[in-house]
């Protein structure tokens, strides 16, 4: 199966991954979600929404402040690495991603599409100008605009809130007129972007998905890879370059 992907691969040109927090979790990050998702006695449901952040920014602030701590922490796995080097290996391959950690861009992906954010970035709730901002710990919770003074909040979409309709726009159109898409490490239960790769395959494209267990859209897929991201990556990428 490894070799077929290979060879659609070997004849494609437009590429798309999209990933999700399977790939985060394989460099260590945790989910901070379900049951080992607790942060004093909060769930993320309860801390991630506008609501909260109206009731109260600085426990808000505090736990993304305790979530940055550990992400800063982290490096790329061989997944994060492939896809960075594909990048640059086919001059039209993107990626687009559910995760806010930024181990994309440390890996050295340059074309990412964040469809939920940046943990790195701040956004004025006054002026909606973002910024980043990479201090760990925060100098001071919550933090302020160092233009007008008004309260940050971080760069991310809560639960409730809708996407970024230009990156969405930019997503579904790439997925539409790609070759070949790999949906890696995602629970293909999150919308939107769980609808994302039935618009590649609705379009005739070559669906490739790598995950460690089955989802919803594995039955729909032209090939399921079973494994951790990182460990099959790398041995397309290793046969791959026995090709060109």
């Amino acid at each position: 199966m490894l070799e077929e992907v290979i060879a659609k691969l070997k004849e494609s040109k437009k590429i798309i991954a999209l990933t999700g927090s399977g790939v985060s979790a394989e460099s260590g990050i945790p989910t901070f979600r379900g049951k080992n998702g607790l942060w004093k006695n909060f769930r993320a449901e309860e801390l991630a929404t506008p609501q909260a952040f109206s009731r109260n920014p600085k426990l808000v602030w505090e736990w993304y402040n305790w979530r940055r701590e550990i992400i800063i922490l982290k490096q790329p796995n061989p997944a994060h690495k492939v896809l960075a080097l594909w990048e640059r290996k086919f001059p039209e391959f993107y990626l687009v991603t559910q995760n806010i950690d930024g181990l994309h861009q440390k890996a050295g992906s340059k074309r990412v599409i964040e469809l939920h954010g940046n943990i790195w970035q701040v956004k004025c709730t006054k002026e909606g100008k973002i910024f980043d901002n990479f201090e760990v710990p925060l100098k001071e919770i919550p933090p302020l605009c160092p233009l007008c003074g008004a309260l940050l909040r971080p760069n991310v979409v809560w639960f409730g809130e809708s996407l970024d309709q230009s990156k969405l726009s930019q997503a579904v159109e790439l997925i539409t007129e790609c070759e070949i898409m790999f949906v890696i490490g995602t629970s293909a239960i999150v919308q939107p972007a769980a609808s994302l790769p039935y618009f590649a395959l609705r379009e005739g494209a070559t669906v490739v998905e790598i995950n460690i267990e089955t989802t919803p859209l594995t039955s729909q897929v032209n090939y399921f890879l079973k494994g951790k991201a990182g460990e099959i990556l790398f041995e397309l990428d290793k046969k791959l370059n026995s090709i060109f």
